[in-house]
């Protein structure tokens, strides 16, 4: 089924029908050349039983920054989580907090507005979660997140249009029933034991260790929760030279003296009380929650391409040797990428 239609800018998508319901050609076809991640981290799998070695493409995104009257943009959400492999990169714990922040922020806009693709391809990519929270016993809470979320959403569209979501029928019905799936899976994920022949228990550590361990801490609430757990840990995180190093570690330098300089830290003298500094700071600047990501998308900024730094993407920098030389001579720098946070991300379509 062509699409062509009379403007000449249009892109004259080609659409096949799957099992997932209507695709882009070109999409299906990136999926079936993608690099496969068989790890938990990004290391690439590679089969050891093939004879011949296939180029294969890693996930990338080429996206339209700037519209102009030759030059129309056509930057799709579901094409280009399909093409950026989120759903796959669920399982991958250097992109794990990526992509569950990525869900919250879309969760907060409103599924319900997108396009039905969309809508199913973000689904899957919860219940992908939920089952890999399932598998690893970790990160309930994110999923209990995302599920409570869900839940909301689904009150508040029962109660448009004469108590029916707006929309296709067979489209909610079926998003329910992976909602319900979802919130079954949270519900009775339950955090088993370590094996008891495990040796050493966290508790036979010596306190250096476990200090160690709460220093790669880097949110307040797991602190407040650990020194709940444990007595040990109740001593350890009322240091201040913990909250001194989570402090120092969510703001420069700048805000800091700037909190220091009030009447009511000035009266502390020498000794202070980080924990109040932090909570202070947090107060008046918020916290920068890019900062738990271990890996996070990034911009080329030659060729406008989405991509995953431990993986790469064809540059036109790479495959055009011409393109490298006129850069050199014009002094400009041969790898510029940014950065692209959750929310930078979401910037880039119309939602």
């Amino acid at each position: 089924m062509a699409f062509i239609s009379k403007d000449f800018r249009s892109p004259g998508e080609t659409w096949i029908k799957t099992d997932g319901g209507w695709e882009r050609s070109k999409v299906l076809e990136c999926g079936g050349k993608r690099k496969r991640h068989h790890s938990e981290g990004s290391s690439s799998y590679q089969d050891s039983d093939s004879s011949e070695e296939e180029a294969v493409m890693p996930p990338h995104y080429h996206i339209t920054i700037r519209c102009t009257r030759e030059i129309a943009g056509f930057n799709g959400l579901s094409e280009a989580v399909k093409r950026l492999d989120f759903r796959r990169s669920v399982r991958d714990r250097k992109r794990f907090h990526y992509i569950c922040a990525f869900l919250l922020l879309v969760s907060n806009k409103g599924i319900a507005s997108l396009p039905g693709s969309a809508q199913r391809q973000l689904l899957q990519m919860v219940e992908e979660v939920a089952s890999h929270v399932n598998d690893s016993q970790q990160h309930p809470n994110v999923l209990r997140g995302l599920a409570l979320k869900l839940e909301h959403i689904v009150s508040q569209e029962n109660q448009k249009c004469w108590g029916k979501p707006l929309g296709s029928t067979y489209l909610w019905k079926e998003h329910m029933a992976t909602i319900k799936r979802i919130q079954r899976v949270a519900s009775q994920i339950e955090i088993r034991e370590p094996d008891p022949e495990a040796k050493p228990k966290l508790h036979e550590l010596p306190e250096e260790c476990v200090r160690e361990i709460i220093l790669c801490i880097a949110d307040h609430r797991d602190l407040e929760s650990a020194a709940e757990a444990w007595e040990t840990m109740a001593k350890l995180v009322s240091e201040q030279r913990i909250w001194r190093e989570l402090t120092r570690f969510h703001f420069n330098q700048r805000q800091i003296h700037t909190i220091l300089d009030l009447d009511k830290f000035k009266q502390m003298g020498e000794i202070k009380d980080w924990k109040q500094i932090y909570h202070q700071l947090r107060r008046t600047y918020g916290v920068n929650d890019d900062y738990q990501f271990a890996e996070v998308l990034a911009l080329c900024r030659s060729c406008c391409c989405l991509f995953w730094p431990s993986d790469g993407h064809p540059c036109i920098v790479d495959q055009s040797p011409d393109y490298k030389q006129r850069l050199e001579e014009a002094g400009g720098q041969l790898a510029l990428a940014q950065p692209v946070p959750p929310a930078q991300f979401l910037k880039y379509f119309s939602l």
